[in-house]
């Protein structure tokens, strides 16, 4: 066990604003796991919805606010894909030849998506706990294209004595939320999402499981809406769930 070293939460915006139970199941997984967490209040958005938005002005100014917040940190854990995604991947984009590149090349090398971490770690294989059931796992395109992140979460859940993980053939389908993507274009949004919980539905899954909260809210309130009868949880959610955290 790392019974001394800390972690530092990064809770995007929808995990503080609309499902803080997502980040409080990560923190009590990490905890379970012997880490020290510590989270900083200061943190805010990592500028994803502006930088994607076309607005590089204001994400740089919302990120230079991050880097101020995590840059002492050796070990970054959030429980999303996507704005994980943005930190590591473009916040080098933003902050080239600027005197917070080499900053935010450090918090880059330093953040990890929560699955990716336990992963890192070597932690996979001290999570022991049983589910009598089937799932299916839906994983976020940030995470699979950006993070190069498949195995992990899979390996995760393949942890969990008597649970079936299915998955619909082929590589990870969109569910259609895609940030800005599904309120400029919500119909054609909700049709993907629609897509998706079928494919899921037509496998009798009853339960998906998601490692990005994006992915999450959208699917979750298309199940609601449709009243297919699946429930949509996070990672986090579900192994805190089984682990009696």
């Amino acid at each position: 066990m790392h019974q001394q070293k800390t972690v530092a939460l990064f809770i995007p915006c929808i995990v503080d604003q609309v499902y803080p139970e997502i980040g409080l199941a990560m923190a009590r997984v990490l905890e379970f796991l012997g880490y020290k967490i510590s989270y900083d209040a200061r943190q805010t958005c990592c500028g994803q919805p502006a930088f994607n938005a076309g607005h590089r002005r204001e994400a740089k100014k919302i990120a230079s606010r991050f880097l101020q917040v995590f840059k002492d940190s050796e070990n970054i854990v959030g429980p999303s894909g996507s704005c994980t995604a943005m930190v590591k991947n473009y916040y080098p984009v933003l902050f080239k030849d600027d005197k917070l590149e080499e900053v935010a090349e450090n918090v880059g090398r330093n953040i990890f998506e929560f699955s990716q971490f336990l992963k890192h770690e070597d932690q996979i294989d001290k999570i022991s706990a049983r589910y009598d059931g089937k799932v299916g796992f839906h994983n976020s395109c940030h995470s699979y294209r950006e993070l190069n992140i498949l195995s992990e979460p899979l390996s995760i859940l393949q942890q969990i004595d008597q649970l079936e993980v299915v998955q619909p053939e082929g590589e990870p389908v969109c569910c259609g939320f895609g940030g800005l993507f599904s309120f400029k274009y919500d119909e054609i949004s909700a049709t993907i999402a629609k897509t998706r919980l079928e494919m899921f539905g037509q496998m009798d899954v009853k339960t998906v499981i998601t490692n990005d909260p994006g992915c999450l809210m959208h699917m979750r309130q298309e199940a609601i809406d449709r009243k297919a009868g699946i429930e949509i949880l996070h990672l986090a959610e579900f192994l805190a769930k089984l682990l009696n955290l």
